[in-house]
């Protein structure tokens, strides 16, 4: 695997949903631009200006005790004064003229090609779904055009379509790729 391929995967690995978005949280991102997170987000607040809540937000108790809970590395969180905050992609993508560094822009790019990794994964998978309903409908079809003799034929079409639900209702599952909140 190529080293730009094992940052995007690396990268991937950090981003959550979290209030239905994905965002990368402020300790990742200051690991990522080999800064401290308390400096990236003293830069963050000088240019709160370019960070709308779109951007940006910091997360709720019931938020960050759910990412303390399911990752080891945000185990320092539990005892933090403050809550930490989530970017979305665009907020992350706006870090890169805040941080004014050659790092910045290097990490920006790498995180901006995971965001859309991860993009064209959910496309896929909804193209997948919307295709296996196109084949469903099409034996169901066929079902119905046939008299009404239940043949071997027709029971193993019937198989089909319980396979195709199946996969519907309990697609595999990817790589897990952070975690959702119910808010």
């Amino acid at each position: 695997m190529s080293n730009e391929i094992q940052k995007v995967e690396y990268i991937k690995d950090r981003i959550f949903t979290i209030r239905g978005q994905k965002v990368m949280i402020d300790r990742d991102l200051a690991e990522l631009y080999e800064v401290e997170t308390k400096r990236l987000n003293e830069a963050v607040k000088r240019n709160i200006e370019r960070f709308p809540a779109d951007f940006m937000f910091q997360l709720n108790d019931d938020e960050q005790n759910e990412l303390v809970a399911n990752c080891d590395r945000f185990k320092t969180l539990k005892h933090s004064s403050s809550n930490a905050y989530a970017f979305t992609e665009h907020g992350v993508a706006m870090l890169s003229s805040v941080l004014k560094s050659k790092k910045a822009i290097e990490v920006n790019i790498q995180v901006v090609r995971a965001f859309i990794a991860l993009r064209q994964y959910a496309i896929l998978q909804t193209s997948k779904s919307q295709e296996i309903e196109e084949v469903k409908k099409m034996l169901l079809l066929h079902i119905e055009n046939t008299d009404n003799k239940f043949s071997q034929h027709d029971k193993a079409i019937n198989q089909i379509i319980n396979v195709l639900n199946n996969l519907i209702e309990k697609p595999r599952e990817p790589k897990k790729i952070g975690f959702n909140t119910d808010n």
